[in-house]
């Protein structure tokens, strides 16, 4: 097991204002995935244990900040595995000769989930994989099939619904703007495509009641009623013969989905787009989201603000250390990131870690490899025998000793945050981990130079949950759970460290270089 002393830790601690200093030349220089270290092909990556943390930091809230939806998220892992040389299989196309090893390959489902695997150059079919697992959607609040709604007092105002937790206190008084993705038809080919769009300035705002009115604003109100936000002003009724009140004419043809929208926002939308033709708006996903960017903050900026932290953090630094992972000669598993919709709502969707899209992504990839492999022969044994082989990381948030309600913390088991990862216990189930996990990852945190913590709640605390169970129970996998400490998780706007970022990306890059040589010094 990693141990530290404390004196270890506060002098890694007292570095902070000389990392602090290093972050503003590395924010000039790291604007894009593939500026980063080690995702240049001619050069030969870096150990997990030189990872630089604070090379990470500014590269991570740029990255919140320009991907603020699930479908934005997804297009961007995309984009960056292609620039990489990843090859995306589409599920719908036969992958029978096309998988080879040394191959790096990637498959979506929805546009909201994703996976992406490298092939080792001495794979053999039966060998185990590295698999590191998370999810990308966040706490959100979605325009309702029907988001007109009659106007009051001059204001226009939009319909929404909660995804998970969203809606909360946290969300009033915030600056919202609005993104999603948009299916529109081709009016020549009749074509139906999505399309992607996010506003970049603030579009909504939930308003809260002045004090004067003595009605409370912590936890009483109703999300149907008084958390409606205000997208416009229409006053027309003021200066028109009618009492009723304004009611601006749908766009769009009787019965057809934009005629269901407010106006202008219909107009707003297709503006984006560079849509002409109303009509040709077949439905969208549009939500909200909080518009403020992520920012690094504190005396020495070590700390980093930011909406849509749970998950996007432990998904990025997995999604990272994917792309810096070494592929030596000599590696014959399949180092592999799955990063998943649904999981605020119970995972129960085909996007979801409960569906069938990690164990079909596995089966498909071994059946194709195993096909040019001569005698092997695909089957339930070769897939158990795989499964036997691998492990899985499951990859979430998890909650940070806090400074102010200091009763929720339990002592030994309330990680800190620019410290390194915990591995997450509980003692009912909720997580994955158990005493083989928990060594087998303190032996990577040890090949790694990195530093793992524990987290675990009190007793009478609630544990939440992760698509470590699920995915463990499906497959069979040894598994455990380990995540990036925070602060605020649910919050529209939460904390965690400014070196977390990289501190994730070091510890799971050493998982997918060190799991073969780890998993070799286990008695069988």
């Amino acid at each position: 097991m990693t141990r530290h002393t404390p004196d270890f830790l506060r002098n890694r601690s007292s570095n902070l204002s000389l990392r602090s200093s290093m972050l503003e030349s590395a924010f000039q220089s790291r604007i894009a995935p593939a500026a980063m270290p080690g995702l240049d092909a001619e050069k030969k990556p870096i150990a997990a244990r030189d990872i630089k943390p604070e090379d990470f930091t500014k590269p991570f809230t740029d990255f919140l900040t320009e991907n603020p939806t699930i479908f934005h998220a997804t297009a961007y892992f995309k984009d960056a595995l292609l620039a990489a040389g990843y090859t995306e299989l589409p599920s719908r196309d036969s992958w029978a000769g096309k998988l080879t090893p040394g191959g790096k390959y990637f498959v979506t489902r929805n546009g909201s989930s994703i996976i992406a695997f490298a092939v080792g150059k001495a794979y053999k079919p039966g060998n185990g994989l590295a698999m590191i697992a998370g999810h990308i959607d966040a706490l959100t609040a979605r325009l309702k099939p029907v988001s007109t709604k009659p106007q009051h007092n001059g204001y226009i105002q939009l319909g929404i619904a909660p995804y998970a937790g969203a809606i909360n206190e946290t969300w009033w008084d915030r600056d919202l703007s609005i993104g999603g993705r948009v299916i529109v038809q081709d009016p020549q080919t009749k074509k139906t495509a999505v399309k992607l769009v996010k506003l970049d300035w603030p579009i909504a705002r939930i308003p809260t009641l002045a004090p004067h009115f003595g009605i409370g604003m912590q936890g009483r109100n109703n999300k149907e009623t008084e958390a409606v936000p205000i997208i416009g002003l229409d006053n027309s009724d003021l200066f028109s013969a009618e009492s009723s009140g304004p009611t601006p004419a749908p766009l769009g043809n009787a019965g057809s989905f934009t005629a269901s929208q407010p106006p202008k926002l219909v107009k707003l939308i297709a503006s984006q787009l560079n849509v002409t033709d109303y009509n040709t708006i077949v439905n969208w996903e549009l939500e909200l989201f909080d518009l403020q960017p992520a920012t690094v903050g504190g005396l020495d900026k070590e700390f980093i603000f930011a909406g849509r932290i749970d998950d996007k953090l432990c998904s990025w630094a997995a999604f990272q250390a994917l792309l810096h992972a070494s592929q030596p000669e000599d590696s014959g598993i399949i180092q592999l990131v799955a990063l998943f919709d649904d999981e605020e709502v119970g995972s129960l969707l085909r996007q979801g870690a409960r569906g069938n899209f990690l164990p079909i992504t596995v089966e498909r990839a071994v059946e194709s490899l195993a096909a040019s492999t001569p005698g092997a022969t695909f089957g339930p044994g070769l897939l158990g025998q795989t499964w036997a082989r691998s492990f899985l990381v499951s990859s979430d948030v998890t909650h940070a000793a806090h400074p102010n309600f200091t009763s929720t913390n339990l002592p030994g088991h309330s990680p800190r945050l620019n410290v390194g990862i915990a591995i997450c216990v509980d003692a009912s189930a909720h997580m994955t981990t158990d005493s083989v996990s928990t060594s087998i990852l303190n032996r990577v945190a040890d090949l790694s130079g990195a530093v793992n913590q524990l987290h675990m709640i009190r007793n009478d605390s609630r544990s939440g949950g992760t698509v470590g169970p699920m995915l463990s129970a499906a497959t069979g996998v040894r598994a455990s759970d380990a995540g990036i400490p925070q602060l605020s998780m649910h919050s529209i706007r939460a904390t965690t460290g400014s070196l977390d970022p990289g501190l994730g990306v070091k510890f799971y890059k050493g998982f997918l270089d060190h799991w073969e040589q780890v998993d070799e010094e286990w008695v069988a």
